[in-house]
Order: structure tokens, then C-alpha cells, then sequence
């Protein structure tokens, strides 16, 4: 009896030191991999390889999603109106997960900057990414951020285009 008895302690004392896996971490592979993403962002160099050929992304959607190619064409189109923007060095946030189900997320908290082209308004939001690995690979993307600041700017840059045309004209 006392063997049985030593025999379950041993077996409890072993599966206890087992080391456990990491399902938080601020370092990371995966986190290096946001990390470019947000130095290609900021350089105007986009990259689909670093995400799977199925990936899906969404901003500020439930319902939309997009494909590597017309996300980085979304970041393309909206390049237009500013004369610089992106994300600030300063402050940025990392952090991996690995969920109870086992998928691995990549959350980011960053502040974005941008100067509005024709009237140079500068523009300040705050942005949360977060990004779903399988393989290395980004197979899901969302991010999340409050647009108006920079529909605000941009409406008034239009108005006062508008106005400047009413004022010639007159």
C-alpha cells in the first residue's frame, strides 16, 4: 500500500515540474512578425507574403472582410489624402496569447498619427490590431479605431475648398 502511495506522489511530484506552455508573452515570433507590419506600414511597403493565401481582414467591421491584396489597396487608396502618417515609435503595445482553444493572437495598441495633404491638419487616433497565427502565417487580422478625426478633417477640408470656389465665383 505505502508503494502505491509513494508511486502516486512521484507521479504528482513529475507531471508538477513539467514546465508549463506559455499562453502569455510579450516576446515572441509572432509579435516580431506585427512588429514589421508596422514598419512596412510606415514606409509604404506593403507585404502579403506574411499573410496565409485564405487570411482574412477587417476594419472596423463586423461583416467586411478583405484579402491581404485589397487590404493593402485600402491602405494604398487612403495614402492619398495625407501627407504623412503612421504609427508612432513611442508607446507601442505587444502582446501574445494563446486561447483556452488554442489559437494564437497578437494584440497591438498603438497611436497613429497623420497630416492631411491639402490642409495640413494633423490627426491623432489611437488604433487596436489584433492579428490571428497559424504556421507563422497572419490568417486573420482585425482592427479597431474611431475614423472620425479624420472624416472631420476631411470634410473640412472640402468645405473650405468649396467655400474658396463660392468666394471666387462671387
Amino acid at each position: 500500500m505505502r508503494k502505491f502511495i509513494f508511486i502516486g506522489l512521484a507521479i504528482i511530484l513529475c507531471s508538477s515540474c513539467q514546465e508549463q506552455e506559455k499562453r502569455y508573452t510579450q516576446q515572441s515570433q509572432e509579435i516580431e512578425t506585427a512588429k514589421t507590419l508596422v514598419k512596412n506600414y510606415n514606409e509604404r511597403t506593403y507585404d502579403s507574403s506574411l499573410y496565409a493565401d485564405t487570411s482574412k481582414t477587417r476594419y472596423n467591421s463586423v461583416e467586411q472582410s478583405m484579402s491581404p491584396l485589397k487590404a493593402i489597396a485600402y491602405h494604398q487608396a487612403n495614402d492619398t489624402i495625407f501627407e504623412s502618417r503612421g504609427f508612432l515609435l513611442k508607446d507601442q503595445e505587444y502582446e501574445m496569447v494563446v486561447t483556452d482553444d488554442g489559437e494564437t493572437w497578437v494584440n497591438c495598441w498603438l497611436d497613429w498619427k497623420g497630416i492631411i495633404k491639402e490642409s495640413n491638419q494633423e490627426v491623432m487616433v489611437p488604433i487596436h490590431l489584433t492579428y490571428q497565427f497559424k504556421e507563422g502565417k497572419i490568417v486573420r487580422e482585425i482592427g479597431i479605431w474611431d475614423n472620425s478625426a479624420v472624416m472631420l478633417a476631411v470634410q473640412k477640408m472640402q468645405a473650405d475648398k468649396n467655400m474658396a470656389a463660392v468666394e471666387k465665383g462671387i
